[in-house]
C-alpha cells in the first residue's frame, strides 16, 4: 500500500514537473499580450511628433504633425454616431517675474471627427468644410495633420524676446453628445491627450525654429 502511495506520489511529482514549463509559457504569453504597446492601442494615443514655428506674411504660423489613434471604445461609439471633437492649442507666454506667466498669443484648431453611417466614410470638419475618408486610417492620419496653423496675437511678439510655447492636442469631452450608452463613459477609455510640448521661443523664429531646442 505504502509503495502504491510512493508511486502515485511519484507520478503527482512528475506530471506537475511537467505541467509547470506549460503554465510558465502560458503566463509569458499573457505578459506578452498585455504588453504596455498593446495596452496603449486598445486606449488611443495622441503623440506630437513634430512642429514648426514660422513666419507667414505679416504673420506666424505652426505646422503639426502628429500620431492618432482611438481606443476601442471610441471606435464603437465613432460608429454608432458619436461625433469626437479634438483640439490642438498653441500657447505663447511671457514669464512675469511678479505674477503668473502672460499668455500674449495662441493658435487653436478645433476638428470634428464622425463617421457617415449611409455612405459608409469617415469625415473631417474643420471651420464648417467637411473631408470624406475611406477609412478610419486614413482620416486619423489627415486628423494628425495640421500645417499652417495662423498663431493670433493678443500683443506684439517682440523680438529678442524668449516666450515659453506649450503644445498640445486632446478630445475634448465636453463636446461629446449625449444620447450614447452611458457606461462607455468610462474615465480610462475617454482619456485622450498627447503630452504638453514645452519650449523657449524667439520671433521671428530662426529657419530651424519650432523645433524641439530647449523642449520639455
Amino acid at each position: 500500500m505504502m509503495a502504491s502511495f510512493m508511486l502515485y506520489s511519484g507520478k503527482t511529482d512528475l506530471f506537475a514537473t511537467i505541467r509547470r514549463p506549460w503554465r510558465n509559457l502560458i503566463f509569458l504569453l499573457l505578459v506578452m499580450l498585455l504588453s504596455p504597446a498593446t495596452l496603449a492601442a486598445e486606449k488611443g494615443h495622441i503623440e506630437i511628433e513634430s512642429f514648426h514655428v514660422r513666419k507667414s506674411g505679416e504673420s506666424f504660423q505652426i505646422d503639426v504633425e502628429a500620431n492618432i489613434d482611438l481606443s476601442r471604445t471610441m471606435k464603437q461609439a465613432l460608429k454608432k454616431g458619436v461625433d469626437l471633437y479634438f483640439v490642438t492649442r498653441l500657447l505663447i507666454m511671457k514669464p512675469r517675474w511678479y505674477w503668473l506667466d502672460e499668455e500674449v498669443a495662441r493658435s487653436k484648431e478645433r476638428i470634428e471627427l464622425s463617421y457617415q453611417a449611409l455612405t459608409r466614410q469617415y469625415r473631417l470638419t474643420q471651420h464648417g468644410q467637411p473631408r470624406n475618408f475611406p477609412t478610419l486610417k486614413a482620416a486619423l492620419q489627415a486628423l494628425g495633420h495640421q500645417p499652417d496653423m495662423l498663431i493670433r496675437e493678443n500683443q506684439p511678439l517682440l523680438p529678442d524676446t524668449t516666450y515659453t510655447a506649450i503644445l498640445q492636442i486632446w478630445l475634448d469631452i465636453s463636446r461629446l453628445s449625449k444620447p450614447f450608452q452611458l457606461e462607455w463613459l468610462d474615465t480610462e477609455d475617454w482619456n485622450l491627450s498627447s503630452k504638453r510640448k514645452i519650449w523657449q521661443i524667439k520671433f521671428p523664429p530662426a529657419s530651424d525654429a519650432g523645433n524641439e531646442s530647449g523642449l520639455h
